[in-house]
């Protein structure tokens, strides 16, 4: 359970993938790229975070179908690996990065480490997904959505009603209950203040953090230690479970709860405050000086597939971008439906992440 409620995490990296890895393997191509007949060991290196995954039988059907092998290099989290990526934009690591989401994204285009390519099944991909539609720099794969979650024995036992917006969060009910990531050291930390900024404006969200901490707020480094030891309703914990019933992970942590879990439970022992969330989008791009663009185009193209898109779900518990990818009954049936997540525009988030995150840190950890 433990592997699994890792890689609900998406963005932030924890889980370790058994696929071969490449070194870094610099240097552009300077006969304008080769194809698969030009391509001496016929390889496409995708560059993602360590929670990256896929089944064994689905990347040989890409093997089967371009002739190209898939090698996967690991940099870390989310954070480390596009900081990773933009270091070595002159000399890049591979032919394709997965893994910058909506959080990051403009950090990746300002500093031009992605070339166009606009991908072959996009058409099927939201238009609201779709955050560089103008250039085609980057190509939605995934969506996710990070909420605050619930321990249900926990207020079944002390009945009461678990929380459903931001809103709830700050009555006095809930005081001392929540346990969150930092959002200058934590992808989710990070998405749960800017689900604040994007439900009480550039104005309000300072004052709700003010309320939330005077209500007790915990906060930890990262997702792990505020899941597995200071939530007491996660099942991949440590024995001694925390004394948090409400901590900040993702949509998508109660299915992995009962992955594997036999008889299958009537419902998962956690629940998600639907109108806490806030969705991000994972993309993927053509690495600018790609060695092999022609196999980078074709994995993108292959990212969008339905038979990547209906595997992703149950390897890296996130929703396929692709409208056609049909779900798992896992998913289905345990899953939250959150229909009105909050959201912000790339744009702002970049006018605005570095302060925010400044400003957050100074109110809540002093």
């Amino acid at each position: 359970m433990n592997t699994n409620l890792r890689r609900a995490i998406g963005t932030a990296a924890f889980a370790a993938v058994a696929f071969p890895a490449l070194a870094a393997c610099g240097g552009s191509d300077d006969s304008g790229g080769s194809g698969a007949s030009g391509s001496k060991d016929k390889t496409v290196t995708l560059v993602s975070h360590n929670s990256f995954n896929a089944s064994d039988e689905v990347l040989k059907q890409f093997t089967r179908q371009t002739g190209y092998k898939v090698n996967v290099l690991k940099g870390g989290d989310a954070g480390q690996a596009v900081n990773q990526a933009i270091l070595s934009k002159s000399h890049p690591q591979g032919d394709v990065f997965f893994g910058v989401d909506n959080t990051l994204l403009s950090r990746a285009l300002d500093n031009g480490i992605f070339a166009p390519y606009e991908a072959k099944g996009l058409e099927r991909v939201p238009r609201k997904l779709q955050a560089d539609a103008g250039e085609h720099r980057v190509t939605p794969v995934d969506t996710g959505d990070i909420c605050v979650n619930y321990d249900r024995a926990y207020f079944a036992d002390h009945k009461l009603a678990p929380p459903q917006t931001l809103d709830d969060l700050v009555k006095p009910e809930y005081k001392n209950l929540l346990v969150t990531e930092n959002a200058a050291t934590s992808s989710p930390g990070l998405a749960f203040q800017l689900a604040t900024a994007a439900k009480y404006g550039d104005d309000g969200w300072q004052d709700y953090w003010k309320k939330l901490k005077s209500n007790g707020v915990e906060v930890v480094d990262g997702w792990e230690q505020a899941y597995n030891e200071r939530f007491s309703g996660s099942a991949g914990g440590k024995k001694a479970k925390g004394d948090k019933p409400l901590v900040v992970s993702y949509a998508s942590s109660p299915p992995a709860e009962v992955m594997g879990v036999k008889p299958q439970p009537a419902e998962a022992p956690t629940g998600v405050a639907t109108g806490t969330c806030f969705q991000q989008t994972e993309f993927a791009g053509l690495l600018k000086g790609a060695k092999n663009p022609e196999g980078g185009k074709a994995l993108i193209d292959f990212l969008l597939s339905r038979t990547f898109q209906e595997d992703m779900p149950l390897q890296m518990f996130v929703k396929p971008a692709n409208q056609d990818a049909k779900l798992p009954e896992l998913f289905t049936k345990y899953g939250a439906q959150v229909n009105e997540p909050g959201t912000l525009a790339p744009e702002k988030i970049a006018k605005n992440r570095d302060q925010w995150v400044k400003a957050w840190s100074s109110l809540v950890l002093k």
